[in-house]
């Protein structure tokens, strides 16, 4: 698919890009710049940021739609701001990207086809972890992450830790996450598994720079220690409501059809 057909489907089912970002002035630019050129409707927020990202986007004033606040809040309420922006703009679906350049916009048609076969399916970016300089915690962590997920809604993804995704916003009745920050993203995608949203793997490129050009904002003490406690969370609430709860929507389904 080109530029302007990617465009014009995603302005017709009402998709937008959503950029969260924080310190990331270097890349900022560029990413924001690339994705105008495959979607109409670029949501930008500014974490807190404390970089050149304010006058950056001061210069997209018209061009883009943002949410910029001065003290850094974390990822997951950046999402969830987002969100409710993407709600207000009344659109049904948004494809998060980060903001340092990591994903490749040029994997855009295939979250297109994706949704083509899959309108309200919640799509994920699925990396490879082969990439010669893929951070070694970066493994760990998706080893780690994959591993209680399954344990928490009985699926298997190869790939939980992306930001690169396409939530369907509509059919999840606009759902925002609890937590603030990395661990939201695995929060969102069990609360979504316990709804039986159809959740949708699709391979995607990835770049990371060199160690010494590497920009990061994770906190391995600190965040391995709140994607703990989430994932303790989440095992009590899969046994007291996730697993009941994808039963019983289960079971109302099946009635349905065979009523219907």
């Amino acid at each position: 698919m080109t530029k302007e057909e990617v465009k014009t489907y995603l302005s017709n089912h009402r998709i937008g890009i959503l950029i969260p970002t924080y310190n990331n002035d270097q890349t900022l630019e560029e990413v924001a710049t690339e994705a105008s050129s495959y979607c109409a409707d670029v949501l930008v927020v500014d974490d807190g940021s404390t970089d050149q990202t304010k006058s950056i986007l001061s210069r997209w004033k018209g061009q883009i739609h943002t949410v910029s606040y001065e003290q850094n809040k974390g990822k997951g309420n950046a999402l969830k701001e987002g969100f409710l922006l993407a709600k207000s703009l009344e659109l049904t679906h948004v494809i998060t990207i980060d903001s340092d350049g990591q994903h490749k916009l040029s994997d855009l048609p295939l979250f297109v086809e994706a949704h083509k076969n899959h309108p309200d399916a919640f799509i994920i970016g699925s990396r490879s972890f082969d990439h010669p300089n893929m951070p070694n915690q970066n493994t760990f962590a998706n080893r780690f992450s994959n591993f209680w997920f399954t344990l928490q809604t009985a699926h298997r993804l190869p790939d939980t830790q992306t930001g690169y995704r396409l939530y369907p916003l509509a059919a999840n009745h606009y759902m925002t996450p609890f937590n603030k920050r990395y661990e939201a993203e695995l929060e969102l995608l069990v609360r979504s598994a316990w709804r039986l949203l159809p959740i949708v793997s699709i391979p995607i490129h990835v770049y990371y720079p060199p160690k010494e050009e590497r920009v990061s904002h994770f906190r391995p003490g600190k965040d391995f220690f709140r994607i703990s406690v989430l994932n303790t969370v989440l095992c009590i609430l899969a046994i007291l409501y996730g697993y009941p709860s994808m039963i019983i929507r289960s079971i109302f389904r099946k009635l349905k059809a065979l009523v219907g």
